[in-house]
């Protein structure tokens, strides 16, 4: 059978996105993997399926994929992307939307044609949610000799401050982080270096993926994490490989990530 799909990509990060609404895609007959490598197949970071959602106050259900065939709870650079798809495709003619995710729902704000916000929600702490495996809650852990900041954006992430992150040899810290036995269904790991309190750079080094040109939710966590230290101030531009997001937040509430969505081309492939 032949499956369509769009390519897009906010900020390098990039997804094939799949019109799953009537019910005919199937993710147990689609060698994912082979679909996403570069050289033989399509080449992207995630697949994001639409789906309809049973619930009536909710407008579509989201779901994402891996490069390595895992689904996982959220993505917000794929969130942009899935917002401006649903829109453009004339699936909704709607600007706000309630959209499911495997971690729960999140709103998205469809802003112009080439500018989405997603409140991602309130950010988790606790080590049981994220989930990892410390025995109480901390501001800070030692992971591996490794001083990291833990908290779960709908996924797990571990955030590490350095001074200098361009020059840093990020694989092998962040793969000692991942096979540490802390983190039960992996960890996505960011290098923040803080350039002011109202702009950080970051890279990410993401579970099941490897680094990307941009990850929404890490961006989202390395601001959450600088807040609650008290190092950056509540409106934060994150520098990342793939441009720039904005990141509001203040300590107790829910983080508000806006930055750009784009098209790339439209496909379709035999599996």
């Amino acid at each position: 059978m032949r499956i369509n799909f769009t390519k897009m990509q906010g900020l390098g990060n990039d997804f094939i996105v799949i019109n799953g609404l009537d019910n005919s895609f199937n993710e147990n007959l689609i060698n994912i993997p082979k679909l996403a490598n570069r050289h033989t197949g399509i080449g992207f970071d995630q697949l994001l399926l639409v789906e309809s959602s049973s619930r009536s106050n909710i407008d579509f259900k989201y779901r994402i994929f891996n490069s390595d065939g895992h689904e996982v709870q959220q993505c917000g650079n794929g969130a942009r992307c899935f917002a401006l798809y649903v829109f453009e495709k004339k699936l909704t003619n709607k600007r706000k939307l309630n959209v499911e995710t495997l971690n729960g729902d999140i709103k998205l704000i469809i802003n112009n044609a080439s500018s989405v916000s997603v409140n991602m929600g309130e950010p988790e702490f606790a080590p049981s949610k994220i989930p990892a495996n410390f025995d109480s809650q901390d501001r800070k852990y030692i992971v591996n000799g490794v001083e990291v900041g833990v908290l779960s954006m709908g996924n797990p992430h571990a955030v590490i401050i350095s001074d200098d992150i361009a020059n840093l040899q990020i694989d092998e810290i962040a793969q000692n982080i991942q096979n540490s036995g802390y983190f039960p269904e992996g960890v996505n790991v960011g290098f923040m270096q803080i350039n002011s309190d109202s702009n950080i750079s970051l890279r990410v080094f993401e579970r099941g993926v490897g680094e990307t040109q941009a990850c929404g939710t890490g961006a989202c966590a390395a601001v959450v994490f600088g807040v609650e230290n008290n190092l950056l101030d509540n409106k934060v531009c994150v520098s990342l490989l793939g441009g720039d997001l904005d990141i509001n937040y203040e300590k107790g509430s829910e983080v508000l990530m806006t930055g750009p969505a784009a098209f790339v081309f439209e496909g379709s492939v035999k599996v």
